[in-house]
């Protein structure tokens, strides 16, 4: 039976690179089935919603319960993740039930890619913290970050990794051995 993993792209920009990342890494994975979700729905966390949050958030839940993995596509801002990230990881790491926590144990792989020269780590650094704070299964090695993403771009707006592939193909490979 194929894996499914669901790949959250950490980005609400509309031509986001995370989001082009994640869309190549759908079109090269055969190991595993990736599933890409935006986090545009997802309100600001209220812990006064928390037992009835929004339907978006209980669809994403629900999806990230299913999933056999996840793969983060985190942006870097300020030198660390987006807010909306961290906002749709406390939404999840909520327990609505007696249930375990939804990341306790859940296999997660990280990448990203920014214009500048640091190449997400510091963001997927932070990531690794929370995650880990959460119980999460984190795949350290490898990671993907890649900088100066807008060299990246080609002339029809499509991400044009060019050589670079291999590293987002053992990625791949590595997270498919991971999950087993």
């Amino acid at each position: 039976m194929t894996k499914h993993v669901l790949g959250i792209v950490g980005s609400l920009r509309k031509d986001s690179f995370n989001k082009k990342l994640a869309e190549t890494a759908r079109h090269l994975a055969e190991e595993f089935e990736l599933e890409i979700v935006t986090l545009n729905n997802i309100p600001p966390f209220n812990q006064d919603d928390e037992l009835d949050p929004a339907e978006s958030v209980k669809v994403l839940r629900q999806k990230v319960r299913e999933a056999d993995g996840l793969w983060f596509f985190t942006p870097e801002y300020n030198h660390s993740m987006p807010g909306v990230l961290k906002n749709t990881i406390d939404w999840l790491s909520r327990k609505t039930s007696e249930e375990q926590h939804i990341f306790a144990g859940k296999p997660v792989a990280i990448s990203g890619m920014t214009p500048g020269m640091s190449g997400t780590l510091m963001a997927q650094d932070h990531l690794v913290v929370v995650l880990s704070f959460l119980d999460a299964k984190i795949m350290n090695v490898p990671r993907l970050t890649i900088p100066r993403a807008g060299s990246l771009i080609n002339e029809n707006g499509d991400l044009d990794l060019g050589d670079s592939t291999k590293y987002i193909q053992r990625q791949i490979t590595a997270f498919a051995d991971f999950m087993k």
